[in-house]
């Protein structure tokens, strides 16, 4: 099984610190060794890096860990193959257009006979089962909403609608973006924290290092980080139900919808 990171921010902030924790995951302090990504929203465009080497081996993620990226949104995908070979194109996270936005996602999990879902606009690159739930989720948004709804409850909507179909075909954790809003499904295991002031500390589980938040932000900052299980293991975080959809901007959870 692969493991998720996300985050949802009401200023543009680093991720450095999560990402730390997570890529030791890739190879060093869990089995996921194959392959990495994560995407950064910036403005109108989305920053991406992916590599199929294990992140806690690779160049590229330390690059990430010590480049502080700014961004409210990100999602971040270490995998461990079930469906489809080890390469770039199926390295997670996925992207595609939709109303002129990036649309962003990672999936944890399998589903069975997943491929037998009629494809209409979208296709897939690679040969995940991931990739091609993301196809046919975009799919069923596009034909449901040829323009984007005025209300974003709407949409919110829609997206439990076929993340609960798609959830009967077995395991499905997913981060999805439409740069707008963060949306995180738990099949099985999801977790999140939101830190806001007053900031303390925070030390990680797979990494010696530990920040001072209160020293590192400003009593206006917002940050919500949402994990496959926790990174740390001196802050309180929040275990999702099975089945539900959490919808979080600007840092806040806005929206949760039950099994």
């Amino acid at each position: 099984m692969c493991e998720l990171l996300g985050m949802s921010a009401n200023v543009p902030t680093d991720i450095c610190f999560s990402f730390t924790g997570l890529m030791q995951r890739g190879g060093k302090t869990g089995p996921h060794r194959d392959g990495w990504g994560i995407a950064f929203y910036e403005g109108r465009g989305c920053r991406t890096f992916h590599d199929p080497k294990p992140s806690a081996e690779s160049e590229i993620a330390r690059l990430v860990q010590r480049y502080a990226i700014k961004s409210p949104i990100v999602i971040s995908h270490i995998r461990r193959a079930n469906r489809g070979r080890i390469c770039l194109e199926n390295t997670h996270p996925f992207s595609r257009e939709l109303w002129g936005r990036n649309w962003v996602f990672a999936h944890n999990g399998q589903l069975r006979g997943v491929k037998r879902l009629a494809l209409d606009h979208y296709r897939p690159i690679g040969t995940t089962d991931s990739e091609h739930a993301f196809c046919w989720l975009l799919d069923r948004v596009r034909d449901r909403f040829p323009r984007p709804p005025r209300r974003s409850a709407e949409l919110w909507r829609c997206v439990r609608q076929l993340a609960r179909e798609l959830n009967a075909l077995g395991v499905f954790n997913f981060l999805l973006s439409d740069a707008a809003h963060l949306y995180a499904h738990c099949g099985t295991q999801l977790s999140w924290l939101t830190r806001r002031a007053p900031f303390g500390q925070a030390r990680l589980m797979d990494a010696d290092m530990l920040v001072d938040f209160q020293a590192e932000t400003t009593p206006e900052d917002i940050v919500t980080v949402i994990a496959t299980r926790p990174l740390t293991d001196n802050e309180a975080w929040t275990v999702m139900p099975p089945g539900a959809l959490a919808v979080f901007g600007a840092g806040e959870r806005v929206a949760e919808f039950a099994a």
